[in-house]
């Protein structure tokens, strides 16, 4: 399956000028009431890829449905636009892998910029990568804030653990199908969950910001978990859109 480049240019630029052609595909993620207050419930980032139509983000940042007050009119959303004047978006989950904590929302309507994927295992160990998403989530309105590092490891999933108590249900789950996660050298926060981790100048998504499931797997075994930000490859993305024949 051949790879869209619809934000991607042929000629790579600088940073400054990827940030304004891959801003209107970063969006919020959470749910939305009318007779809540504040209306908005901001959940974590995520971004337009595919047709325009659909978004990825974290599992762990999207709500279950039983979990959504629809008696009272509440429903999953995403939030675009920028500082008070965003918008929401009704979306629903169409798809989702909880292996890899990847969620596929779909827009009820319309469709938004979407960003190109790089081509998987593309990104190398002292590579430098960005990442844009909603850090502080939307406490003083919805601003995408951009950082960026480099690939200081692709390490594995799990971590070796030596001893019986060092092991739960979770964790035995996970030693059964180990991958590589991108660590990066770069600050996240919980609201950073969901962003894409993109090339500086082409803008090509190589990664997912993850700030929950993967630093519970990894640093489990840690009394004072780090401040190391992980990435999930974007391959297991691309994975799940084929395997719910969602062309890219």
């Amino acid at each position: 399956m051949g790879v869209l480049l619809p934000l991607a240019s042929a000629e790579a630029t600088g940073l400054p000028d990827t940030i304004d052609r891959i801003r209107p595909s970063i969006v919020g993620v959470g749910t939305f009431q009318y007779t809540r207050r504040p209306q908005s419930q901001f959940m974590g980032t995520g971004f337009v890829v595919a047709d325009g139509r659909h978004i990825l983000t974290n599992a762990h940042v999207v709500p279950k449905r039983m979990d959504i007050d629809a008696e009272n009119r509440e429903y999953l959303a995403i939030f675009t636009g920028r500082g008070n004047n965003a918008k929401s978006h009704p979306v629903k989950e169409i798809a989702r892998d909880e292996e890899h904590d990847i969620s596929v929302l779909r827009l009820e309507e319309g469709k938004l910029p979407a960003m190109a994927f790089g081509a998987d295992d593309s990104a190398r160990e002292g590579e430098e990568y960005a990442f844009t998403g909603y850090p502080i989530g939307m406490v003083i309105g919805l601003y995408p804030v951009t950082a960026r590092g480099i690939i200081s490891a692709i390490t594995p999933i799990i971590e070796p653990v030596y001893t019986s108590r060092q092991l739960n249900p979770a964790l035995i789950r996970r030693l059964k199908d180990q991958y590589g996660v991108l660590q990066l050298d770069a600050t996240a926060y919980p609201g950073n969950s969901g962003s894409p981790v993109y090339h500086p100048e082409t803008g090509a998504v190589i990664g997912i910001i993850n700030k929950v499931f993967v630093k519970e797997t990894k640093e489990m075994v840690i009394e004072k978990p780090s401040g190391i930000t992980y990435a999930i490859p974007i391959k297991f993305a691309k994975d799940l859109l084929r395997a719910n024949k969602i062309e890219y």
